[in-house]
Formats: C-alpha cells, sequence, structure tokens
C-alpha cells in the first residue's frame, strides 16, 4: 500500500488530494481539499470520502498569505486525520517540463533549477508549481517528491507537428509545440484501454473541454498532435483565453493601441475567450440561462463549439479517419448540448448522436451505427498518484 499525497498548485490556490494505491494497482480516494484565495480572503476545504470529518470554512485575510502557509494548513490537517508519517510521497503536478524531462521524476535541488529555467515558457503556472515543492521541501523535507508533466505525454508528437515555420536558431531556443493537459490525456488513454483494448489502440480524439480546453489525436494510446502549442494559450477558444489567434493582432495592439506586452498578455490569458466574447461569464452554465436574453452569450457558445469542430476535422485529417471521439473534463462532461452539436457537425466523419444516452449520463452516446463517441470523466489526481507510486515502486526494485 501507497499513500500519495497529490498537489496541484496554481497562482492563488493549492488543490490535493490523498489517494492510497493499494497492491495490484487498486486506487482509493481517501480525502480531497483546496486552499483557494491564497494572499485574500481564503477558503479552505477538506473532505474525507470516508465521511468522517468535513471541513468547509472561510478564514480570515492573511492565514494564508503564501504558497508555503497554504501548504503547512494541508499538512497539519493530514497530520491530524493521517499522521505525515503514513504518506509515501508526494506527486506535484508541474505544467511544463520541456524537451527533456517526459517521464515523472523524483525532485532534488538539481531537477528543481533545471525546473526554474523552464519559467520563461510557462510564466503563468511554473513559478506557482515550484513554489508549492519549495514549501514542501521545507515543510516536509524528507518525504520523497515526484514531479509529474503536463507535457510529457505530446513527447511522442512528431517534429513535423512540432515546429513551428521559424528559423532554426529560434527553433533550437525551445520555441516549439509542446502541448499541454497530458496528464488528463495519459488518464483517458488508460481507461479506454480497460473500457475497450481494441477501440484504444485506433484512432482516437479525446476533447478536454473545460476553462481550459484542448484536442489531442491518439494512436495506439500515444499523441501524435494536439491543439495547445508553444503555451496553454493556443488552439480551441477557452473559459477567458483566446485559442488561436493571427500573430498580428498582437502586434497592431502594441503598436496601434499602445498597449504594453503585460497588458496583452493579461487580455488574451485571461479576459477573452467565453468570458470576453460574451462579457458574461467563463463558465458554460451561467451563458447556457443567459441565451435567452443576451446575443452574445450565444455568439460565445457558437464560437466555442465552432472551434472544436474546426479543429477536430484537422485532427481526423491527421490521423487518416477516426475510430473514436471521447468528451471530457468540465464541459465535455456535463453539457449535452454541446456534445451534441459537436457530433452533428462531425456527422460527416460517421458519428451520430444516441440523444437518449447523451441526456442520460450513459458514457458511450453515439448510436450503434457509426463511429464510437464516449464521455469519459478525467482524472488528473489519480494519474499523478499512479505515476509517482509506479516511480517509487521501480525505484526499491
Amino acid at each position: 500500500m501507497q499513500l500519495i499525497l497529490v498537489l496541484n498548485a496554481g497562482s492563488s490556490s493549492v488543490k490535493f488530494a490523498l489517494i492510497n494505491i493499494q497492491n495490484g494497482g487498486q486506487e482509493h480516494d481517501l480525502a480531497r481539499g483546496a486552499f483557494d484565495g491564497i494572499g485574500q480572503t481564503s477558503r479552505w476545504s477538506a473532505n474525507r470520502l470516508d465521511g468522517l470529518a468535513n471541513k468547509d470554512i472561510t478564514v480570515k485575510n492573511g492565514l494564508a498569505s503564501n504558497h508555503k502557509e497554504a501548504v503547512s494548513h494541508i499538512l497539519s490537517w493530514i497530520e491530524i486525520n493521517y499522521g505525515l508519517a503514513s504518506l509515501t510521497a508526494a506527486g506535484h503536478r508541474v505544467v511544463h517540463g520541456g524537451g527533456n524531462f517526459i517521464q515523472p521524476i523524483r525532485l532534488d535541488k538539481q531537477n528543481v533549477e533545471a525546473l526554474r529555467k523552464l519559467v520563461p515558457l510557462a510564466p503563468l503556472h511554473q513559478p506557482h508549481n515550484l513554489a508549492a515543492i519549495d514549501s514542501l521541501n521545507e515543510l516536509a523535507p524528507t518525504l520523497p517528491q515526484i514531479a509529474c508533466f503536463d507535457t510529457a505525454f505530446h513527447a511522442t508528437i512528431p517534429d513535423v507537428a512540432r515546429h513551428f515555420a521559424l528559423p532554426r536558431t529560434i527553433t533550437e531556443l525551445g520555441v516549439k509545440r509542446y502541448g499541454f493537459h497530458g496528464l488528463s490525456y495519459s488518464y483517458i488513454a488508460n481507461e479506454l484501454a480497460r473500457y475497450d483494448a481494441q477501440l484504444a489502440r485506433g484512432r482516437v480524439l479525446v476533447a478536454h473541454l473545460g476553462n481550459g480546453a484542448s484536442l489531442c489525436a491518439m494512436r495506439d494510446g500515444k499523441s501524435i498532435a494536439t491543439t495547445m502549442g508553444f503555451s496553454a494559450l493556443d488552439g480551441l477558444m477557452m473559459g477567458t483565453r483566446t485559442g488561436s489567434i493571427d500573430p498580428a493582432v498582437i502586434f497592431y495592439l502594441m503598436r496601434d493601441q499602445k498597449m504594453t506586452a503585460a497588458e496583452v498578455e493579461a487580455m488574451m490569458y485571461q479576459k477573452s475567450g467565453l468570458l470576453g466574447v460574451s462579457g458574461i461569464s467563463n463558465d458554460m452554465r451561467k451563458l447556457r440561462e443567459a441565451t435567452g436574453t443576451h446575443n452574445s452569450a450565444r455568439e460565445a457558445i457558437d464560437m466555442f463549439t465552432y472551434r472544436i469542430i474546426r479543429e477536430a476535422g484537422a485532427m481526423i485529417a491527421i490521423m487518416g479517419g477516426i475510430d473514436a471521439l471521447i468528451f471530457t473534463a468540465g464541459i465535455g462532461e456535463n453539457d449535452t448540448e454541446l456534445r451534441a452539436d459537436v457530433i452533428k457537425g462531425l456527422s460527416y466523419a460517421g458519428f451520430s448522436l444516441d440523444e437518449v444516452a447523451n441526456n442520460s449520463k450513459i458514457s458511450k452516446i453515439s448510436s450503434e451505427n457509426g463511429a464510437v463517441a464516449l464521455v469519459m470523466p478525467t482524472n488528473e489526481e489519480v494519474m499523478i498518484a499512479r505515476e509517482t507510486a509506479a516511480l517509487i515502486s521501480n525505484e526499491q526494485k
């Protein structure tokens, strides 16, 4: 048995999970929680999934003024409920592994410094991932820490898809497509193999549709193309991000509208997408509710759907056809109307919707006579726990 602490640190939050990996590979969630609003009025929630304890409280401003204090709070809760000595290791979601880290790694001083050099490639994510790593190293220095990378699953993408049409000197600086959401895609690839091993060996398109959104084309369970590129800004329209955009728009905003690089970056990452187009929200549920009274809400949804269908067509072409389409993540798992619209848009590829299944949360939502469409919940925390436990086990052999 291995008890794995999973940490996923963002700019103002640290999410955690405690996952028990049994001998034989069975996983059991013991607890999940998060510290949100770091440096502001924070909200701490922690739930034991065995039902023995629940905590969900708002805490005073300043209780967690940084990631170290948030991690300390999480460790204190674990100590009270399970004991820190019961932990086997901690697994971290690290957004960027660059070109060298394509497998989970044991974190040591040298590796952490190498990851710090990748901050320019993911300036909005990597520093916060590293803050949690640094904090845990100070607070629990004997606990093994493992980094699991969002980019690693896409290491199998061929160079013809990975490289931009830039001078080689720029490509050699590391300016290339890396792809993200890899932990989610890896989990789906594993689960699909359990569901239908033959289907998993075929041409599979996975749509990870949430506040962040992307597509991944897989063949034999491996990534061969994805819509996100050098950054998590590329590809599909998202909750607050533009997705793909003509680079000349940036030149125009900076040159003619006198916006700074920081202002353009903030707009494209935080003020665009569903939120920017609708002017209402980045929450698809709220936009659905607003379509009767706000044309901009309908426009945002239609654009989001259009971009999925358009990019899916490119992925299908790269795969030379398609055997299965899988919807996952918050919007993909829960928005029945979006799934119906996407499947309708891909009818040329052999998809036909089973409306009853789609509205009943049954995993297979395609009709019998056509390409397979599935809804599969993703679980990045479990994937991190699996990778962490496997690395620790291999070290002990």
